[in-house]
């Protein structure tokens, strides 16, 4: 099976980014993807909805119809008051999974926060967060961080594990350190200052390393050639 969004495999072209900052422009939270043929796909997520199915049938309102270890209907999203929880019952055969964690009912979603179901990666952006992913994405795109050699070394082998398997963890600051020829007090004080940059200093130290990871990914930052 092929890999899908948020892996690496395809950066964002300028039409692409454009999408993005309109999404980002109206204000609700949307998913980021890509779909079996490798186009970005954005769907919002209706503010007025309550429930959004996620599955390989036509019918749901998520619909990876090309992805063949999705359930015919996979998961859910739920409205919580203002934010959205990703809700996995039981209705999957393969289970979801937030940022590689599998979840076991519900979990609330934070912008950033990388889903996958099967095979698919999915991206969630709340452009009304505080210190909103997406609007790092532009940011970026316009090259305001600007990346040391030793930096981008760092985030290569941040991202390594998350190259063959959407459901991976980043790797851990002693695998950085074995790739990258470095200390671990070294990857630590790298790191810190790549949350700065990238505008994730203030999450939650759990929260962190998935945030970056999605983020240089989804952006083409860090690409498969780069592993």
């Amino acid at each position: 099976m092929a890999d899908r969004p948020v892996t690496g495999r395809h950066s964002s072209t300028p039409a692409e980014l454009k999408a993005r900052m309109t999404a980002e422009r109206a204000g609700a939270p949307f998913l980021l993807y890509r779909d079996g043929d490798g186009r970005q796909v954005i769907t919002e997520l209706d503010p007025g909805a309550t429930q959004v199915t996620v599955g390989r049938r036509p019918d749901n309102e998520v619909a990876l119809v090309w992805d063949a270890e999705i359930s015919r209907v996979h998961a859910q999203l739920e409205r919580v008051g203002r934010d959205w929880a990703l809700v996995d019952d039981g209705l999957s055969r393969n289970g979801s999974f937030v940022n590689g964690e599998r979840v076991a009912g519900r979990r609330r979603l934070q912008d950033g926060d990388r889903l996958c179901f099967g095979d698919t990666p999915v991206l969630f952006c709340a452009p009304s967060d505080e210190k909103s992913l997406s609007t790092a994405v532009v940011g970026l795109q316009q090259g305001t961080v600007r990346l040391t050699e030793t930096q981008r070394t760092v985030l290569v082998a941040l991202c390594r594990p998350l190259k063959d398997s959407a459901y991976a963890t980043p790797a851990t600051n002693r695998e950085i350190a074995d790739e990258a020829h470095l200390s671990v007090d070294a990857v630590k004080a790298h790191l810190r200052v790549l949350f700065e940059r990238f505008g994730l200093d203030d999450l939650p130290q759990n929260s962190k390393r998935a945030r970056l990871a999605a983020l240089v990914l989804v952006n083409g930052l860090v690409r498969q050639h780069d592993f």
